[in-house]
């Protein structure tokens, strides 16, 4: 019965993914953010309980990197495209007729909303290639898809949350976000080698930059709120740069 569980919690993966493609594509980013954390804890707890009882095998991989695909590929994507669709100025008119949907007169669809999707393919390529590498066991090379996921969908978050005419001011900029898709896609599958939140053990000096990186994620929550998600991506990658130094 153990050997079932993590596959379990990778479909569970997926199903909170699906729905959260199904919200976000009708603009319920909130209630798409909240499938997206759901499809995130079953990700992390899949591997920990496949970990657990040593049930590790092929099938699970592979079904792990496709529920990734959807909750943490996909959503994020679409979130980016539905952003860039507000900087805009060509609206999408809404159709109400079987025969408005399939006719092309008068079709207006721009362009650069499409850019978002950019997030899409790098995520594809980055759990591809993530298959084969046999080297990320204890750490990860380039940013893994879903804190990717968790800093795009960050953005929806801060605009409705944090109520700072600023913020919003940059994160509705079409710029700022055709640079962000940029960046995201280029640290998906960058070199950099990230630490990974696995714990072989317990203790403080074996795990210092893990127990530090956490703590200060909770202090960053608690005063920035939703708006912390980006400070915690740059600090993730900033301690994993210094560990790099330091290690070597």
């Amino acid at each position: 019965m153990k050997r079932y569980i993590p596959n379990a919690l990778t479909l569970l993966n997926l199903l909170c993914g699906t729905i959260a493609v199904i919200l976000a594509v009708n603009s319920h980013f909130i209630a798409a953010s909240i499938f997206v954390f759901l499809g995130i804890f079953f990700d992390f707890f899949d591997g920990f309980f496949a970990r657990k009882f040593n049930v590790q095998g092929l099938l699970g991989v592979q079904l792990d990197s496709l529920a990734d695909m959807v909750t943490s590929g996909l959503v994020p994507g679409i979130v980016m495209y539905k952003l860039l669709l507000l900087t805009v100025d060509v609206p999408l008119e809404p159709v109400n007729e079987w025969n408005d949907a399939m006719s092309w007169i008068g079709f207006k669809m721009p362009w650069i909303p499409f850019i978002g999707l950019s997030i899409t393919l790098a995520s594809a390529y980055r759990l591809a290639k993530f298959n084969i590498d046999e080297d990320q066991q204890t750490y990860f090379k380039g940013l893994p898809t879903p804190a990717n996921t968790l800093l795009i969908i960050s953005l929806p978050l801060i605009i409705e949350f944090q109520n700072s005419d600023l913020m919003n001011a940059i994160i509705l900029n079409k710029w700022f976000l055709i640079g962000l898709t940029m960046v995201s896609s280029y640290l998906l599958n960058s070199k950099i080698k990230l630490f990974a939140l696995k714990f072989k053990s317990y203790g403080f000096k074996a795990n210092a930059t893990r127990y530090i990186f956490i703590i200060l994620c909770m202090l960053c929550l608690i005063v920035f709120q939703f708006a912390a998600i980006p400070i915690i991506i740059l600090l993730y990658i900033s301690m994993s740069l210094l560990d790099n130094i330091t290690l070597k």
